[in-house]
């Protein structure tokens, strides 16, 4: 008889942990929108994409380098998987040497490194 309390309880015990997911459960935070990966990617593209219409356009550096900003701390919603993530882990290199080129006056690397982050995140797509 106390064997079969003892295997009881473990049963119990297991079957109640077993039966409750915390991330089934998981809510955003009041007042957070929370996006899909996919449209995570394109609302940073699309980011990226008008900082470098700005560096085209002439806009002074700081603008730009706050457009950039923008870019990289909206690139935390994207949670996918650790491939993506270490993929944007790459993309977020490019932003800051973007940023580094740009506090330089060194424009035209700045526009590269912009163009091939933009072309970067629309890439993330065929890691999902």
């Amino acid at each position: 008889m106390i064997n079969f309390k003892k295997v009881a309880l473990a049963i119990a015990i297991s079957t109640s942990i077993g039966s409750f997911s915390t991330q089934a459960l998981a809510e955003a935070d009041a007042g957070r929108i929370v996006y899909s990966p996919a449209d995570a990617i394109d609302l940073v593209a699309g980011k990226v994409g008008t900082a470098l219409e700005a560096l085209k356009k002439g806009e002074s550096a700081d603008a730009v380098d706050d457009l950039i900003k923008n870019a990289l701390s909206s690139s935390k919603e994207i949670n996918a998987s650790d491939k993506v993530f270490a993929a944007r882990d790459k993309i977020h290199n490019k932003l800051k040497s973007a940023r580094k080129h740009i506090k330089d006056g060194d424009n035209k690397s700045a526009e590269d490194d912009l163009a091939a982050a933009q072309k970067a995140f629309t890439a993330l797509k065929d890691i999902l």
